[in-house]
Parts: C-alpha cells; sequence; structure tokens
C-alpha cells in the first residue's frame, strides 16, 4: 500500500485482497482507509525491486511470444499465433506461464484467453489471483450479454452510473441499443460499446506503442503552501523530466503542469509551441509562464506533476513561432 495515515497522509496505491474485504481501495487517501480498517498495515512502496521483477515476468513471457503488449509493470497483452516453443494451445501457453511465475519469482498470475484482446483483459480479471478463463468463440455471445456493465474494462465507477440510470444493467442491455443512440449517450465511446458487445474488437497486440507523452510527478508528505518552495518543486521535477527524454532522445511541443491540492481537486495546464522544448531554460520559460497565469496563494498542494507531449522529428527542433496558451 502506499504512504500511512500519519501528519496529512498518502494515497493507497493498491491493496491486497484482504485489505479490499473492507472496502479499501486505490488512490483512496490512507486516512480513510485507515478509518475502514484500523488495523490495515502500510507498506511503503519498493519501485526498484518491482522494476527488476517486472522486467522478469517479461523476460518470462518472451520465451513464449515476441508478439506482446505491455499494459503495466505486471500486465500484457500476449499474441500467441506464433508459438515459439510450438506448445499449439492458448491454454496451456497461459498455464506453463503461471507455472514458470510461480516457481521462478514466487508470484502468482491470472490470466484471460480469447478471441480478442477485450475479452481476454476481461477474463483475467475473473478468476484472481491465480485462476485461469477461456472464453471461446462459442461463448462469446452469451458471455457479453451477461457481463455486468461494471464489469467491462474501461467503464469507470461515472459511467457505470450513467448506464444504471438508462437502466442498463448488463449487456444484453446495451446490446438492444442502436449504435446511434449509443454515441447520443456516451460519445465516441458509444462506437466502442456497441461493437464489444457484440464481442467485436479488431484492435492488434501491438509489441511496439507510440510514446504521447512523458511525465513526471511527486506526491508530498507535507502539503505545500509557500510559492517558492512550489516553484523550486517544479524545477526539480523537470530535471527529472529532462534525463527520461534525454534517455528516449524525444523533444516536444507541449508542457503541462498537473496540480493536485490537498483534497484531491486537481487542474493541470498547458503550453503549446510550434518548435520543440529542446533544452532545461526553454522549458522553465514555459514553466513560469504557466504558473504566471495561475492563482497559487494560500493554496494546499499535495502533488506536483509535469510532462511533455506534441513530439517531433528531431530535425525540427530549430524552428521558431509564438507562443500559445491553451
Amino acid at each position: 500500500m502506499g504512504g500511512s495515515p500519519e501528519g496529512r497522509g498518502g494515497v493507497v496505491a493498491t491493496a491486497s485482497y484482504e485489505a479490499r474485504k473492507f472496502g479499501i481501495r486505490s488512490a483512496m487517501s490512507s486516512k480513510t482507509a485507515q478509518k475502514l480498517c484500523p488495523e490495515v498495515l502500510f507498506v511503503p512502496p519498493r519501485f526498484d525491486v518491482y522494476k527488476e521483477v517486472s522486467r522478469s515476468f517479461h523476460q518470462i513471457l518472451h520465451r513464449y511470444t515476441d508478439i506482446i503488449e505491455p499494459l503495466s509493470l505486471d500486465e500484457a497483452y500476449l499474441d500467441v499465433t506464433e508459438d515459439k516453443l510450438g506448445i499449439g494451445s492458448a491454454i496451456e501457453i497461459a498455464q506453463s506461464i503461471q507455472t514458470a511465475v510461480l516457481s521462478e519469482l514466487n508470484l502468482t498470475i491470472s490470466a484471460g484467453v480469447s478471441i480478442n484482446k477485450f475479452l481476454a483483459k476481461v477474463a483475467s480479471d475473473l478468476q484472481k489471483p491465480a485462476g485461469l478463463t477461456f472464453i471461446g468463440p462459442s461463448r462469446v455471445e452469451s458471455f457479453m450479454e451477461s457481463l455486468d456493465v461494471n464489469k467491462f474494462y474501461g467503464v469507470g465507477k461515472v459511467t457505470t452510473e450513467k448506464m444504471q440510470k438508462l437502466g442498463l444493467f448488463k449487456g444484453k442491455d446495451l446490446k438492444k441499443m442502436t449504435e446511434n443512440e449509443l454515441v447520443f449517450h456516451f460519445g465516441k465511446m458509444g462506437h466502442f460499446f456497441y461493437q464489444i458487445v457484440r464481442g467485436i474488437d479488431d484492435r492488434p497486440v501491438q509489441s511496439y506503442r507510440e510514446i504521447k507523452s512523458v511525465s513526471v510527478e511527486d506526491t508530498y508528505p507535507e502539503d505545500l503552501e509557500d510559492l517558492e518552495k512550489i516553484q523550486k518543486e517544479l524545477y526539480i521535477l523537470v530535471d527529472r523530466l529532462i534525463i527520461r527524454l534525454d534517455k528516449r532522445k524525444l523533444n516536444g511541443r507541449t508542457l503541462t503542469v498537473k496540480i493536485k491540492f490537498h483534497d484531491f481537486t486537481q487542474i493541470t495546464r498547458s503550453l503549446s509551441t510550434p518548435f520543440a522544448i529542446y533544452d532545461k531554460p526553454a522549458m522553465l520559460s514555459l514553466l513560469d509562464k504557466i504558473i504566471g497565469n495561475l492563482d497559487l496563494k494560500s493554496q494546499k498542494i499535495r502533488l506536483l506533476g509535469v510532462g511533455i507531449s506534441n513530439f517531433i522529428d528531431n530535425d525540427n527542433k530549430w524552428n521558431s513561432a509564438q507562443l500559445a496558451l491553451f
């Protein structure tokens, strides 16, 4: 779990299955978690360990296929059409991966096997922490019709509540609506819902995904209130951001600042330029402009973040133009 509730308190990064029984969940404040379960134990994160174990985990996956799309440190999509070990069965491959991870890393993992990414992801969540769920072609239609809307991958609390107000509780309810009706109520996601409730997901497993943005952020043990301190912490974040950008050889046109206040409300502000933000002075200049347009007096800040996006070809980074504030 995340930071302890002492002082200002922290945020739950993740919760064990035992803690979840008390209603504790990720992104919850540690003080709220302690109220739900006074005996709860807070374990500080060990990111270096997580990264090392993640590398070992992905090395195991690569024994079976090279078509792997990472989702996080411990999640990934696999396309096992190209079966490197010649096992011949996706179910047996999943079982073999589970066995290897348990014996070599002493970790249990859940797996989902199906005809596309959406169904495989949903299936992987059904029998945690160490189960394997297979949704074959003949089961797809009945499975999607019986699936609760809040089990749809990507459907959060707000969308679930909106669906339920419309009388949409299961996949079969969504299936009764036309595509235009779904788009009317849910925007672009309506197209996705119309397809996915019919088991249609043509997205390929992408072993390489284009990087859209690079960012860094910090949550502070004590709320930041002093403007000079806020600026100092932002400058520290810029230094870390530049290191990440240099490693990836990336230059972007948009700088974004993220601020989360003590009450968990959050804002983001961005500045874009037609030329690359290629060095620290340029980045700090944009950062100062963003901060100068914000009224942060008497504000208590728990988290700051800085990111770069809108990447361009490095050959064009010397083009110049005026700044645009959004």
